[in-house]
C-alpha cells in the first residue's frame, strides 16, 4: 500500500515542466548574445583652457600685489573677447617662499583660472590676448561638447543596427531566424577627442617672469576645431529560433 501511494506523486512530477531558463531563452530557442559599436561625431561647441600668471619678487607682499595685476589685466582681456563673468573660475592662488636656485629668498605668487567659451573659434584669439596681458602659464585649450548625450545619440543607434545585422548573419548561417530580443546592455562611451595639448610659458621656474613680459606678442594662434568623435557599445542578447 505504501508504493501505492508513492507512485503517483512520482507520476505527476515527470508530467510537470522543467523550470525557465534564466537566460531568458524557450526551450525550442537558442540564445544568441552580440557585442556592436556605433560612433558619432559632433563639433565641438565649448573651449575649456586654463591660464595662469606665475610672478616672481622679492617680498610676498610684492609678490601678491604684481601678480594680482596681472591676473586682473587677462581677465579683463578675456572680458573684452566676450567671455562672460561665470565662465571664468579660479583654481589655485599659491604663494610661497622660494628656498633653492638661483631665485633662492625669493618669493613667487601664482593665480590659475579655468576658462570655458562658447565661442569656439575665438578660442585661438583669448590664448593670445591673455598672454599680451601677461598670462605665461596656459594649458589646452580642450575642445567638447557641452551635450555628450545628444552627440552619441546617433552612435548607440548605429551601435544597435549592427548588432542587429551581425545577429541576422549568425541565424542565417544557422538555418535560424531571429524571434526576439532578450536583453541590451550599454556598455558605456569611450572617445571624444584628444587629450588637451599643454602650451607652457611658465618662465618663472627657471627665469626671471620679466623676459615673459619684454618678448615681442606672437601672432595670433592658428585654430581648428575640427571634430570630436565618440564610439559607444552595447551586447544585446537575442532569441532565435527555427526560420519558417
Amino acid at each position: 500500500m505504501r508504493i501505492l501511494a508513492i507512485l503517483p506523486v512520482l507520476a505527476l512530477a515527470a508530467c510537470q515542466q522543467a523550470g525557465a531558463d534564466p537566460r531568458g531563452v524557450d526551450r525550442d530557442e537558442t540564445l544568441l548574445t552580440v557585442s556592436a559599436t556605433g560612433q558619432a561625431e559632433a563639433k565641438p561647441d565649448e573651449a575649456r583652457f586654463t591660464l595662469g600668471v606665475d610672478t616672481l619678487a622679492g617680498s610676498a607682499r610684492e609678490a601678491t600685489r604684481l601678480n594680482n595685476e596681472k591676473t586682473s589685466k587677462v581677465i579683463a582681456a578675456l572680458m573684452e573677447l566676450g567671455v562672460k563673468e561665470e565662465q571664468v573660475q579660479t583654481r589655485t592662488l599659491n604663494l610661497g617662499r622660494i628656498d633653492y636656485g638661483k631665485d633662492r629668498g625669493r618669493y613667487r605668487a601664482s593665480n590659475m583660472v579655468e576658462v570655458r567659451m562658447g565661442a569656439v573659434e575665438k578660442a585661438g584669439d583669448a590664448v593670445t590676448a591673455a598672454t599680451e596681458a601677461g598670462a605665461n602659464v596656459m594649458r589646452g585649450p580642450q575642445l567638447v561638447v557641452s551635450d555628450p548625450e545628444a552627440a552619441t545619440k546617433s552612435a548607440y543607434a548605429e551601435a544597435y543596427r549592427n548588432a542587429r545585422i551581425r545577429a541576422d548573419a549568425y541565424a542565417e548561417a544557422a538555418g535560424l531566424k531571429v524571434g526576439r530580443i532578450l536583453t541590451i546592455r550599454d556598455n558605456g562611451a569611450y572617445g571624444g577627442g584628444y587629450p588637451p595639448p599643454i602650451v607652457s610659458m611658465d618662465a618663472a621656474m627657471n627665469e626671471s617672469a620679466a623676459v615673459v613680459q619684454t618678448a615681442p606678442a606672437p601672432p595670433p594662434a592658428p585654430f581648428q576645431p575640427g571634430v570630436n568623435r565618440q564610439t559607444v557599445s552595447v551586447s544585446v542578447a537575442f532569441a532565435l529560433e527555427q526560420a519558417s
